[in-house]
């Protein structure tokens, strides 16, 4: 297995893809966004694979961190592995593109590119629980919803491939929860935490970024991070705090955090990069309020 790094906005260690070589062809975990696709082919050819030699792309989640470039691999004839309620997403992305766009405005093709349709022949939803066989290699698909409703853990062999569930950390810095909207379930989340104790890996794969064998310090402290985080959310949602204050405040609190804890300027922007502060806002915020309408 290769960890590629993927160098999001030219920083290192911010999205990594993990390359398992395979009887038949590559096997690809995660493809990053479109805009990353220039040091994908380069990671790929330093390790002397073109994109023909890759034929399954495994996605955690359609978030365009993770899957934005999962169409480029396909049209060059790879199978994408995917959530069946994410499936119809990218076969059909417009929906996801334009529901993206309401949050990000002008920075969509800075941040994330292009997206286009995968051919429904080039798709296959897996099924909680399901052993997939590709290449010689054997996956088994978890359904770990909580960030996202659509989104897998993939277990191979005593490797679990995490997408965003386990959070996210970055070098020797903390780990975080990341909570765009509009999935963000803490009850959700806590399961498959549990889950994650229950498969019982040895090592943890992260997508933001790289691997963690230190696993139950590890969820543990992304448990308290997300309890911290949605706590002094759920105080500023009681007390109808205006959403642009909450940002802005949200934004210092978690930067004197970072400051607290020891993490270097350069250090805490790849973890904006990764986990963008205003995001988590956004989704811990809309959490509170379907909470208390009943709706979750």
């Amino acid at each position: 297995m290769k960890l590629l790094d993927l160098e999001f906005l030219e920083a290192k260690q911010v999205i990594g893809s993990y390359l398992i070589p395979g009887e038949d062809g590559n096997i690809l975990v995660e493809t990053g966004p479109e805009t990353t696709w220039t040091h994908m082919v380069q990671a790929l050819k330093e390790e002397g694979i073109g994109l023909k030699d890759i034929k399954h792309v495994l996605l955690t989640h359609i978030h365009f961190d993770h899957a934005g470039a999962a169409w480029k691999f396909a049209e060059a004839g790879a199978k994408i592995y995917v959530h069946p309620v994410g499936l119809p997403h990218l076969a059909s992305p417009e929906k996801l593109w334009n529901s993206a766009s309401k949050i990000y405005g002008e920075d969509m093709d800075r941040l994330w590119g292009k997206m286009a349709p995968i051919a429904k022949d080039k798709l296959e939803g897996v099924e909680h629980g399901q052993t997939l066989k590709v290449s010689g290699q054997e996956f088994r698909c978890w359904h770990t919803p909580g960030h996202a409703v659509h989104h897998i853990a993939w277990q191979w062999g005593d490797t679990l491939f995490t997408g965003d569930v386990a959070g996210v950390r970055i070098s020797d810095g903390p780990v975080v929860p990341p909570c765009p909207p509009p999935d963000i379930n803490l009850a959700d989340w806590s399961n498959s935490l549990q889950l994650i104790r229950e498969i019982a890996p040895q090592t943890l794969c992260l997508t933001h970024f790289g691997q963690v064998t230190e696993i139950e310090p590890h969820l543990k402290s992304l448990e308290k991070m997300m309890e911290d985080w949605a706590l002094w959310m759920k105080r500023h949602f009681d007390q109808g705090t205006p959403m642009e204050e909450v940002t802005q405040s949200f934004m210092v609190y978690t930067e004197l955090q970072m400051k607290e804890m020891g993490v270097a300027k350069e250090l805490r922007q790849c973890y904006e990069y990764a986990n963008p502060s205003w995001m988590s806002v956004a989704g811990l915020m809309r959490y509170w309020r379907l909470k208390e309408e009943g709706r979750i």
